[in-house]
């Protein structure tokens, strides 16, 4: 099977034969692995007085560091990051890296449209508007959605795009940063209705957030994502018992404990990817991956020690 083939298989949450299928949302050490700084920490404020010969020259070289990232680190996904991130760019991006691979990695870009964690500067001005102007609020969320979805059929229409990561962070480690019933009210019907709307374009979708996801969990499923990324340990979530109530409604993906990656030993990292490909791995549905990205400041050689690990033990008969 082709590494595309096998992340939609896992996806669908299918029998699959071989090594359990990886990808990390963003692999930002490309500077230590491949000399090359990596696409999403470029400046590109002169772009739009570049030649397009100059711009080329760019594109091409991010096209070929998402690539290189996959077959180093034996990802069957790829989660592109255009920059500029405007439209006609993502499809030049997306149609380039396609004419190299072909149809061998699963593609997707980043496709939220929903209301995540505020920014410190503006979780007071939410709140307000929480309470005092709540339809309005609403209308927000709606126009946001349908935005996304206009851009979707475009791209749907433009270029061969797989599915979208859906990012807006919605937890802390503590919780959601609404209530259940408020997130039940400015998040969930808007989540449901993105996700329906890209599913019946033909994409899947990936939700990803950090977080102590599971007074929401419920409602996270029942919006009906093809998968659930990141199930953060470091927030308590416990990925045998997502699996015992939720595996065979919806895929999952990750919960290796990014933040020992970088600050435990290497026996704690052996014992997080352990015990994620053990309680993931039974009856299908998983993908292997951190609980958040490889990202900077992480030694890559604990990322080398993670895929060591997977290449070893994750692997169905």
């Amino acid at each position: 099977m082709k590494p595309k083939e096998r992340f939609i298989a896992a996806l669908e949450r299918k029998p699959l034969k071989g090594r359990v299928p990886h990808f990390e949302l963003v692999f930002y050490l490309t500077m230590e692995a491949f000399g090359k700084v990596h696409p999403s920490h470029r400046n590109y404020s002169q772009w739009y007085q570049m030649t397009e010969k100059e711009r080329q020259l760019h594109r091409k070289d991010m096209a070929e560091i998402y690539i290189k990232t996959a077959e180093t680190f034996h990802h069957d996904a790829i989660f592109l990051h255009p920059n500029p991130a405007d439209t006609e760019e993502t499809i030049r991006l997306i149609d380039l890296v396609r004419e190299i691979i072909d149809d061998k990695y699963f593609l997707m870009i980043h496709g939220d449209a929903t209301f995540g964690i505020p920014s410190g500067d503006k979780m007071i001005e939410f709140v307000q508007r929480v309470a005092d102007e709540p339809e309005k609020l609403k209308k927000e969320a709606e126009d946001m959605v349908n935005k996304a979805l206009e851009r979707a059929e475009i791209l749907k229409k433009k270029t061969y795009l797989d599915g979208f990561a859906l990012c807006s962070d919605y937890c802390f480690n503590s919780g959601p940063f609404l209530s259940p019933s408020m997130f039940g009210e400015f998040v969930t019907p808007y989540l449901s209705k993105l996700i329906k709307g890209y599913r019946d374009m033909g994409f899947y979708t990936i939700k990803h957030t950090d977080g102590n996801i599971m007074p929401i969990i419920d409602q996270l499923v029942q919006a009906n994502p093809h998968a659930l990324h990141s199930l953060d340990p470091q927030a308590g979530v416990d990925i045998k018992i997502v699996k015992e109530l939720y595996g065979d409604k919806v895929c999952l993906i990750g919960n290796v404990n990014c933040g020992l990656l970088q600050t435990g030993t290497n026996e704690e990292v052996i014992n997080s990817c352990l015990y994620a490909l053990k309680n993931g791995m039974p009856n299908y549905g998983y993908i292997f991956s951190t609980s958040n990205c490889i990202y900077t400041g992480m030694p890559l050689e604990r990322y080398e020690l993670m895929l060591k690990v997977w290449k070893e033990y994750g692997n169905y008969l």
